[in-house]
């Protein structure tokens, strides 16, 4: 009988996200015949968002991903993983750091979001042109010593070898999967009052405004919801004042009842500038619920098949007619769209072999 592999997964918290929901998906629905999983929150448990009772999880307990950086090179010198998969990109180049101590471990980092401008990634705005090289070279660094990367996209991939000149062999596209689905929308609602959705966080390039712009064109009853929390909400509730959308607009800051809101409307919006892999999208599709997206770098245009699922429009004028389009969607087959190429079942599947693949 082989011996399970034993694999860490690392997030800095278990706060509400999408990256936060996969890999605490993945890490307990791997099979435990094959595989022996630790999850580590550098984070506090009163933050969780998430289940994760069935497996292993350690608690650091740190108010910042730097301040892990000690006790995980403890953990891993003492537990001696085979391997140890990161997510999000500031923690990525701390475990790409921290591998230079651990030739027989396999660090693996799953990448979350498009790259356009390396600068941006810079948490910490410097003026000093010399100190930003430095930094940006720390990034660099650390990225290239990890040994694999995991992508949701084609685009994200690209981006990865573009910005850091990784090896296209070190990196995987392995999708989000659809978690859900036990719930599905009974038919295509076609009430009086059209009812859009958006889930996300609150943020400029989330594209909230221009959704606003062109909602506020429309000329038929609707209501819009916004489900998500972040820096921009001031900036976007400004916006909603300001085009007299005020009893238009419902606002809730977290749910754990995603479907539930899915499935009560009539379509998903989507008003992002870029997108790795959109998991909200995903799931409203999943549900049965259609979309309509911008076409822009990243997963988004994996997930939607024109005129089956949902719409994906190239400019606001493009957007403003699909809101005007008045067809029927037949729940079912914007479920199946999706469940046949990203159901659970594969995903982790793709997960496994990539861990065996790379591990024996």
């Amino acid at each position: 009988m082989k011996t399970k592999k034993k694999i860490f997964f690392v997030i800095p918290t278990l706060s509400a996200g999408g990256a936060e929901r996969v890999i605490s998906f993945v890490a307990q629905e791997l099979d435990r015949e094959k595989f022996d999983v630790t999850l580590i929150i550098i984070g506090f448990e009163k933050d969780n968002k998430y289940d994760v009772s069935s497996i292993p999880v350690v608690y650091l307990n740190k108010s910042r991903v730097l301040k892990g950086a000690f006790p995980l090179l403890i953990m891993f010198q003492k537990e001696k993983p085979k391997m140890v998969v990161s997510t999000i990109s500031n923690l990525n180049v701390i475990m790409g750091l921290i591998s230079v101590f651990f030739s027989n471990v396999i660090f693996i980092g799953r990448h979350t979001f498009i790259i356009k401008n390396p600068s941006k990634n810079i948490e910490t705005k410097k003026t000093n042109r010399s100190k930003i090289k430095s930094t940006f070279n720390y990034w660099n660094y650390g990225n290239k010593n990890l040994d694999y990367f995991i992508c949701q996209s084609a685009d994200m991939k690209q981006s990865i070898i573009d910005v850091y000149g990784i090896d296209s062999k070190k990196i995987s596209i392995i999708n989000n999967p659809v978690t859900q689905t036990e719930i599905i929308k009974n038919n295509s609602s076609q009430g009086a009052v059209k009812k859009y959705i958006t889930i996300g966080r609150i943020s400029e390039g989330k594209g909230y405004i221009r959704i606003l712009e062109i909602l506020a064109k429309l000329s038929f009853p609707f209501q819009y919801t916004i489900i998500g929390e972040g820096a921009y909400y001031d900036i976007v509730f400004s916006k909603i004042r300001e085009l007299g959308l005020n009893d238009k607009v419902n606002y809730i800051r977290f749910t754990n009842n995603v479907s539930e809101y899915l499935v009560d409307h009539d379509m998903f919006l989507q008003g992002s500038y870029s997108e790795g892999f959109p998991n909200a999208l995903l799931e409203s599709c999943a549900v049965g619920t259609p979309v309509i997206a911008f076409n822009v770098p990243g997963g988004t245009k994996e997930i939607i098949e024109d005129g089956i699922n949902g719409f994906l429009v190239d400019n606001d004028d493009d957007f403003l007619e699909k809101l005007n389009d008045n067809r029927e969607w037949n729940p079912e087959i914007v479920r199946e769209s999706v469940y046949k190429k990203f159901n659970k079942n594969k995903i982790i599947s793709d997960y496994e072999k990539f861990f065996i693949e790379i591990s024996d």
